[in-house]
């Protein structure tokens, strides 16, 4: 200690790094020198032959490398888990030593290459439609307010039977599927855009199966996927309809190409529609999922149609029925969402 307080201040305000720095004299202009080009000590220890200086092949050599030889010539194949690696099919658990890799990792089992474009309408939610959904949804609690507990809508058993015990509880009488309970808009939960579903039914094309090739046509060009062909369920004396025949067709778009249609049915499509007030509002299923439909005139007004409206037959042109699913709770949160991103509502709404 001693020794230590001994050492000048001038000495204690320098760094560690500073004070183990070897000295080297100082010079206003370094060149080329003879203490320049010297070997580093520091250095030594590193080989002084380069790769690049290896001497090239020489062709008897050449011919004698053949690797694609030796792997014939291998009579067992090499273990594939020693020099390739497989993703695990199932996820144990986060304190498994195998793990499952990231989704954006090209060889995860889930990996999806994408999202190659961003749509319009999708980022006019992320930077102004989210927020303003949190802001006008937003109900203030003051602190210390007693929470009213929902009443409990299922029925439970009176364990009058032992095979009661531990069985789930039941729905109430006559009403066999129940809709969500709408919970309060948070940042966890801002409803968004999840699917849209486009159906189109064709009963004359069980006798004239060209209307079902130019209704699957149409309905490609304006979605951008193929629709699947639906059958019908039912037989129908008085329309002439047949059980299982051909009668219709359907497709669901995700993603990008939910908000791409989504964006064209606003901003090209509702605008061009004459004497159009905009989507009941009565519409809804109670669970956040809205419909509306599109006549044959509508359908015509697309982009993808217009444009080669010649190619199909005026009268062939079919209507279709759009069901747009969020991920709202209730169908107010979703009109909430769609009317935010442009689309009009008429009618008395019905919460």
């Amino acid at each position: 200690m001693a020794g230590v307080r001994g050492v000048s201040r001038t000495a204690c305000g320098l760094s560690l790094s500073q004070i183990s720095r070897p000295a080297y004299p100082t010079c206003t202009r370094r060149g080329a020198s003879s203490a320049a080009a010297a070997p580093s000590p520091a250095l030594a220890d590193l080989e002084s032959d380069s790769t690049l200086g290896t001497p090239e092949l020489s062709p008897e050599e050449k011919l004698a490398f053949r690797p694609w030889k030796r792997a014939a010539d291998r009579r067992l194949p090499l273990p594939g888990s020693r020099y390739k690696y497989h993703p695990p099919k199932y996820a144990r658990g986060p304190l498994h030593p195998i793990q499952s890799p990231a989704t954006s990792d090209p060889i995860a089992r889930d990996f999806v290459p994408g999202p190659f474009n961003l749509p319009r309408l999708r980022q006019t939610w992320q930077s102004t439609v989210s927020s303003d959904l949190m802001t006008l949804a937003y109900l203030h609690t003051p602190p210390g307010t007693e929470k009213h507990e929902r009443a409990d809508r299922l029925r439970t058993w009176d364990d009058s039977s032992p095979y009661h015990k531990n069985r789930p509880k039941r729905g109430p009488r006559g009403a066999p599927v129940l809709p969500l309970i709408e919970r309060d808009i948070t940042f966890r939960n801002i409803p968004e855009l999840k699917e849209i579903s486009i159906a189109c039914y064709v009963p004359r094309a069980t006798k004239d199966p060209d209307q079902l090739v130019v209704a699957r046509s149409a309905i490609m060009a304006i979605t951008g996927a193929l629709p699947d062909i639906t059958k019908t369920n039912k037989s129908v004396v008085q329309w002439d309809i047949v059980k299982g025949k051909k009668a219709g067709v359907k497709v669901t778009i995700y993603g990008n190409e939910a908000y791409d249609f989504l964006d064209r049915c606003i901003h090209l499509v509702f605008p061009r529609i004459k004497d159009w007030q905009g989507i009941a509002a009565t519409t809804g299923d109670g669970s956040g999922n809205l419909s509306f439909g599109f006549t044959p005139d509508s359908v015509a007004l697309f982009p993808e149609i217009e444009v080669n409206y010649d190619m199909y037959p005026p009268k062939m042109i079919p209507g279709c029925r759009v069901f747009v699913k969020t991920t709202a709770t209730s169908d107010r949160q979703a009109r909430l969402l769609l009317q935010a991103m442009g689309v009009p509502f008429f009618g008395k709404i019905r919460d």
